[in-house]
Parts: structure tokens; C-alpha cells; sequence
């Protein structure tokens, strides 16, 4: 069991890494400023479609505001999914250069198939989290189980893929994973469950990116792990 969760122990065992630090900050700003424009133009949409005036302006404005809040939350995780993905190379580099210092440099997949696949996982997850809404809503308790594997299964393999493709290509990277998928979709798994709370979701893309880091060099066989340095 240990040696299924302890990707995910050491990479949030590195979380004040300057580097996990510095891509925190700048994906929860990218992703904060999306927030607000989709926010913004879902109230310009409402004013627009239905040109209301006096106190039913008021009320389109606050039902508005509430819709596009709700729409901005849903949106948010495959949102930052993808943002994530912009600095995954970066959050993958220092995990190597703490564990794994004697790895020759990633040269992989090309780098429009990189921010493809980040683009495809904030896709896969986007229309995964409209699934598990439809369970949750057509087969309640049931539903919510299902929700869960459906998000563990997408944010799992997909994180997993687009990190493998930095050192080999698609093709290898999907033979990969099949070689050791239930190491990668026990990460998913807990992903998706730190999915449904709030603020513990904001750490997910770098988390994944980095326990996903840990999960390819076992899979592929590659060296053991060095001792992190000792805090100074």
C-alpha cells in the first residue's frame, strides 16, 4: 500500500519548493483573472439577450451573477488543469533535480503535442465532471461512487500521459501507463477526491504533475530515488 501512495507523499512532501511555490501563485492568478472575465461576459450575455430594464435588470443581474459564479466554479478545475500543464515542465524539472539528480534532460514528445494533451486533459475533465454531475443527479449515492472513478480514471491517466510525454513519445507513453495503471489511477483517485473540497483543489495540478513525476520513473524502471537534502 505504501508503495502505491508514496508518489503522492513525496510530492506533497516538496510543496515549499520555491518552484511548486512560484507555479502555485502564477496558476491560481491565471486562473483567477478567467474567473472574473467569464463572470463578466456571462453578465454582458444576460443584459444583451434580454435588454431588460428597471427593477428586472436588478434581478437579471443578481440571477446573472449566481449562474456565472456556478459556471466559473465547475469550469475551474479543468481550468486549472490546463494552466497547470503551461508550467508542468517546470514542476516535473525540480522534482528530478531533488529526487532524481542523475536523469539525462527530458526530450520527448514535441512541444505542440505537449500543450495538446494539456489542452485534451482540461477537456477530458471538463465533460468527466458533467458525467459524474449526470450520475449524481440520474442514480443518487450510486452516483457519486461512479462520479469519483469516472474523475480518478480522467485526471489520473490524462496527468499521467502528458508528464510520460515529456521523455518519450504518445504511443509510449499510453504503453506506459497500461503497464502500471493502477499505480497511476490510485493517484487520480485521491486527486479526485481532494477534487471536491475546496482550496485543497487548487493543488492538484501541481501535486499530480509531481506524483505523476514519481509514478513514470518506477514504471519505467529508472533510478531509485536519492535522499532529499536536509533543510537547512
Amino acid at each position: 500500500m505504501s508503495a502505491v501512495f508514496s508518489p503522492l507523499a513525496r510530492a506533497l512532501g516538496q510543496l515549499n519548493d520555491r518552484v511548486f511555490l512560484g507555479v502555485l501563485v502564477q496558476s491560481l492568478a491565471l486562473s483567477g483573472l478567467v474567473f472574473f472575465a467569464l463572470h463578466a461576459l456571462a453578465i454582458w450575455i444576460v443584459h444583451g439577450m434580454l435588454a431588460l430594464h428597471g427593477w428586472w435588470a436588478w434581478l437579471a443581474d443578481i440571477l446573472g451573477s449566481v449562474a456565472a459564479s456556478a459556471l466559473a466554479m465547475w469550469l475551474f478545475l479543468p481550468l486549472a488543469a490546463v494552466i497547470g500543464t503551461l508550467f508542468m515542465d517546470r514542476i516535473a524539472r525540480a522534482v528530478e533535480r531533488r529526487w532524481y539528480p542523475g536523469l539525462p534532460p527530458a526530450a520527448g514528445a514535441p512541444v505542440t503535442s505537449q500543450i495538446w494533451q494539456g489542452l485534451a486533459l482540461g477537456l477530458r475533465i471538463l465533460l468527466l465532471n458533467l458525467m459524474a454531475l449526470l450520475c449524481v443527479l440520474l442514480v443518487p449515492g450510486l452516483g457519486l461512487l461512479l462520479g469519483w472513478a469516472v474523475a480518478a480514471y480522467g485526471m489520473g491517466r490524462g496527468l499521467f500521459v502528458a508528464v510520460a510525454m515529456r521523455r518519450m513519445p504518445r504511443a509510449a507513453a499510453e504503453q506506459v501507463y497500461r503497464r502500471g495503471r493502477w499505480v497511476v489511477l490510485a493517484q487520480g483517485a485521491a486527486m479526485a477526491l481532494a477534487g471536491t473540497v475546496p482550496l485543497l483543489n487548487l493543488l492538484i495540478p501541481v501535486i499530480g504533475t509531481a506524483a505523476m513525476v514519481h509514478v513514470l520513473d518506477r514504471a519505467i524502471g529508472g533510478m531509485r530515488p536519492c535522499a532529499p537534502p536536509a533543510p537547512v
